[in-house]
């Protein structure tokens, strides 16, 4: 990401963050803008051109979308295009991730970042679901409604709304990144990371609460446990918080004193 796109995202995420009425509507039509301009290149070129005057971009914003739109929704794209975007696509990510956190910020009581979680859980475990969902054959409007049939009253309006529209539209991008990358949204938007734990046995209430302060206190934000049973790990923990890999496993240990020993 160039630091003109990580100045935009700021800027439109602290522009969402001040709205006063933005709810489930307004973040899909934000995900319906973004598959507009996925589609069409001298639309995204023309909004993304930041050689433009920001004024005349919001315009062609007026011009395309002014009587599909909600208001919230106009206004929060006249914030995204009056950015400088350091490419075309990067603007498309860009309006996809304003619509997730506004999906997110629209339902503050749906635990959006967990069920998105169990959702990439269950994708995990079915090879022929994941190839599904991804592959370039079949309709893509298709694809949503398996989404939403499958999370239907087993997850929020929020996070339905955020996993289809992102199956909708994958863009070369694999279904598990994508809700990864959705997941580590929604919980930023509540002021939170996401750590992923990897156990032989369920930690016990006790456990997590201990981990979840101690990551805390690590990166000094609100840390959200998502626990995977993982076979393969004889003893201890694997966790991982973004890039961040936190071996503790026995296994680790015993490699790393095997290297010490060789060494």
């Amino acid at each position: 990401m160039g630091s003109a796109t990580t100045q935009a995202v700021a800027a439109t995420t602290a522009a969402l963050n001040a709205a006063s009425s933005v709810d489930l509507s307004v973040a899909g039509e934000l995900f319906a803008a973004a598959r507009i301009l996925s589609a069409s290149p001298q639309l995204r070129g023309a909004l993304a051109d930041s050689s433009a005057a920001a004024q005349l971009r919001t315009a062609v914003v007026r011009d395309v979308f002014g009587t599909a739109l909600s208001a919230p929704a106009i206004g929060l794209l006249d914030a995204a295009v009056s950015q400088a975007w350091s490419s075309e696509d990067d603007l498309v990510d860009g309006l996809e991730e304003l619509a997730v956190r506004a999906a997110t910020q629209a339902d503050p009581a749906a635990d959006v970042d967990g069920e998105l979680f169990e959702f990439s859980r269950i994708v995990a475990a079915n090879p022929e679901l994941e190839l599904g969902l991804g592959s370039r054959v079949g309709a893509s409007e298709k694809k949503g409604e398996l989404v939403e049939s499958l999370l239907r009253g087993r997850a929020s309006e929020a996070t339905t709304l955020i996993a289809a529209s992102l199956i909708r539209e994958p863009r070369e991008r694999r279904v598990r990144e994508l809700l990864a990358w959705a997941m580590r949204l929604a919980a930023a938007q509540h002021g939170r990371t996401v750590a992923t734990v990897y156990s032989a046995a369920p930690l016990s209430a006790a456990q997590s609460e201990r981990l979840s302060n101690a990551l805390a206190a690590k990166y000094d934000t609100q840390v959200s446990l998502n626990s995977v049973i993982d076979p393969t790990v004889v003893g201890g923990l694997r966790v991982q918080v973004a890039d961040d890999v936190i071996d503790a496993t026995v296994s680790a240990r015993l490699a790393d004193l095997r290297r010490r020993l060789a060494g």
